[in-house]
């Protein structure tokens, strides 16, 4: 049968006290909201239909995979729901998802459906008897076991807080008995509408209801404070070094290891104590990163070895060692077998094969040739207060120590600049400039 899934993200912020909407906090790298649209797009339901509030503007640029639906006035999750009818009405199963419960998996969604499916249930719902029970709806079951309604914390007596089976805040519907449920529901004196109020409403109606169990209780977490969040925060990121670690991936201390949701490791990396891997990163097989890295949206190929250093939006192929203690900044390229020694920075340039920059040397908007040696001190001089500049050395070339390279200049292939050099003028082909300002000087062979 075909599934819509309607995903809730419109609720206030009131609780986390922020300007930013509850569903686009970020969890280990990602909105907390695409956690979800992930997992239920993972789970076999194309393009989920997102219920927004009226300013959508955030939401749409993170949803170009998903449907929005505006929900003009919080007035409850029921309400919510309604607000996407449009874009659902006609399909036969309809899967509603809390955006706040960023630690649901593919495999739980699934389990729900294919149990709604089997029953013949007009709503089935998840639930927990080990979650924590703050902040969340009971189930009360009649006495035959069978769920009879489901109560919210505020509304519950004394009596009732005291069930230990919460709910988790996702349900399958039958997409008829949904809508004519929803609109026949009376709102509280708030003017909000309970879909949780839509159990009690189809037992009522003599329809069947079911409960499906969440194999982890952490999946029906939900985030209403930061508190919250770094639970949630803490929890994810248990499950991503137990991913890693299982796939091969040797973490020293995971406890001290930080790995966001859209990383990716290859098999025998040894992660070093201290570690951070941010963002859309890729690790190739069998590379060596820490103690104390950092790196951020970058790709670091084969067998390279990152110590103490950060890379952001940097670029690396197979064999090549950064640090420790350098930073390569968006738009660094090292070419296969490069050295990048301590105390280096290099940004918007592209480093030649086997090429190395040893210590104290920033290498900014260069073009860099293959097995060039870049004495210690080396400054690519790229600003000069209005606009930058490049540098291109070519392959070969010998910078020397404490070479200043005033750009725009070019330095020749296997030409020479001594130590102290203040380069102003493009250097030709093999020749030997020292000075400042450097000037070209004869060859031994000549002297």
């Amino acid at each position: 049968m075909p599934w819509r899934a309607v995903i809730l993200a419109a609720g206030r912020s009131s609780r986390m006290r922020s300007r930013t909407p509850k569903a686009l906090h970020p969890l280990c790298g990602k909105p907390m909201l695409r956690h979800v649209v992930d997992a239920v797009v993972a789970a076999g339901i194309a393009r989920p239909v997102v219920v927004v509030p009226k300013d959508a503007a955030p939401f749409r640029a993170l949803l170009p995979d998903a449907d929005c639906a505006v929900q003009p006035a919080p007035r409850g999750t029921g309400d919510a729901v309604l607000a996407a009818r449009a874009a659902v009405d006609g399909d036969d199963d309809v899967l509603v998802v809390n955006a706040d419960l960023p630690l649901l998996t593919p495999d739980t969604l699934r389990t729900l459906m294919a149990r709604h499916e089997a029953s013949g249930a007009s709503l089935t719902l998840l639930t927990s008897t080990d979650a924590p029970q703050e902040g969340l709806g009971r189930i009360l079951r009649d006495a035959h076991g069978r769920v009879a309604a489901v109560v919210e914390e505020r509304d519950a007596s004394a009596e009732q807080r005291e069930v230990r089976e919460v709910n988790g805040g996702v349900y399958a519907f039958r997409s008829d008995a949904l809508w004519q449920r929803l609109e026949a529901l009376q709102p509280t004196p708030a003017g909000e509408v309970y879909l949780t109020d839509v159990v009690a409403a189809s037992v009522q109606a003599g329809h069947r209801v079911e409960a499906v169990a969440a194999a982890d209780a952490a999946e029906v977490l939900g985030v209403n404070t930061r508190v919250h969040l770094a639970h949630a925060e803490a929890a994810l990121r248990q499950r991503l070094r137990s991913h890693w670690m299982l796939a091969g991936v040797t973490l020293v201390d995971p406890a001290s290891t930080y790995i966001d949701a859209g990383v990716d490791i290859g098999e025998d990396t040894v992660v070093y104590p201290n570690t951070h891997l941010y963002g859309a990163t890729r690790i190739g097989r069998g590379c060596a990163v820490g103690p104390n890295a950092v790196v951020a949206d970058s790709v670091v190929g084969q067998g390279c070895r990152v110590v103490a250093s950060m890379l952001e939006g940097a670029t690396l192929e197979a064999g090549v060692s950064v640090g420790p203690y350098s930073h390569l900044r968006p738009g660094a390229y090292a070419e296969q077998d490069v050295r990048v020694g301590n105390y280096v920075e290099v940004k918007a340039s592209r480093l030649g094969r086997g090429t190395k920059v040893g210590h104290f040397s920033y290498i900014g908007d260069a073009t860099v040739g293959r097995d060039v040696n870049v004495g210690a001190g080396t400054v690519t001089c790229n600003f000069d207060g209005t606009a930058k500049h490049r540098t291109i050395i070519e392959d070969g070339a010998h910078i020397g120590s404490d070479t200043m390279l005033v750009a725009p200049v070019r330095v020749g292939t296997r030409a020479i600049t001594g130590a102290g050099a203040v380069v102003t003028r493009d250097v030709g082909a093999e020749a030997l400039v020292t000075g400042v300002p450097a000037r070209q000087r004869p060859a031994a062979s000549e002297e």
